[in-house]
């Protein structure tokens, strides 16, 4: 039996040998490859710091647009940020999570546009939006801004349940949901 395996995987090791040389990854020469180890904890310090930062600039990018176009600005912000984080590993729940919290917060704008006001997209710097944005009608913006801060609201209480374990992933939950939770203020004063 184990001269069987051993022939088995001396086979197999030549065969390795015999495919084109060299193999390397799928990243040009004197790229740098970073590889991911697990190491028993929930995601990283730096990646929540990504994300908490993106959604303070979310804040400060849509603060500074027409109040009508805010709470679609916030939508569209939030479901670019989600996009940008990987559909699996750690992160893979807030992903969705605040997916569908973009999801929801963009219909809500389209149910209460002002067909007066023509879609637009806005930059600023290095940042801008990935489609037109939906103004929000005059006549429905106390309504609807109070709608998108239930909806953020949701989303934060969401993020906060996340159940504790040893990994450390309910911190990083609560940071995150801290700083969605900030963007409130926005709609409040909208």
């Amino acid at each position: 039996m184990i001269r069987t395996l051993r022939n088995s995987l001396l086979t197999a090791a030549i065969a390795g040998l015999s495919l084109p040389m060299p193999l390397t990854a799928q990243s040009p020469i004197g790229q740098i490859l970073t590889f991911v180890i697990p190491s028993g904890k929930f995601g990283s310090n730096n990646f929540t710091n990504l994300v908490v930062n993106s959604l303070a600039a979310a804040k400060q990018f849509c603060g500074a647009l027409d109040k009508s176009y805010q709470v679609d600005c916030l939508a569209e912000r939030i479901g670019a940020m989600a996009g940008q984080i990987p559909a699996d590993g750690d992160y893979a729940e807030v992903r969705s999570i605040l997916a569908k919290t973009s999801n929801d917060m963009a219909s809500l704008a389209r149910a209460n546009r002002d067909g007066g006001k023509p879609r637009v997209s806005a930059s600023s710097g290095s940042i801008q939006t990935s489609r037109p944005l939906t103004p929000v009608s005059q006549a429905s913006a106390d309504a609807t801004n109070a709608k998108a801060a239930a909806i953020l609201d949701a989303t934060t209480t969401l993020l906060l349940r996340t159940p504790d374990d040893d990994s450390g992933k309910k911190l990083h939950y609560a940071r995150i949901a801290e700083a969605l939770g900030s963007n409130k203020t926005l709609l409040r004063s909208a």
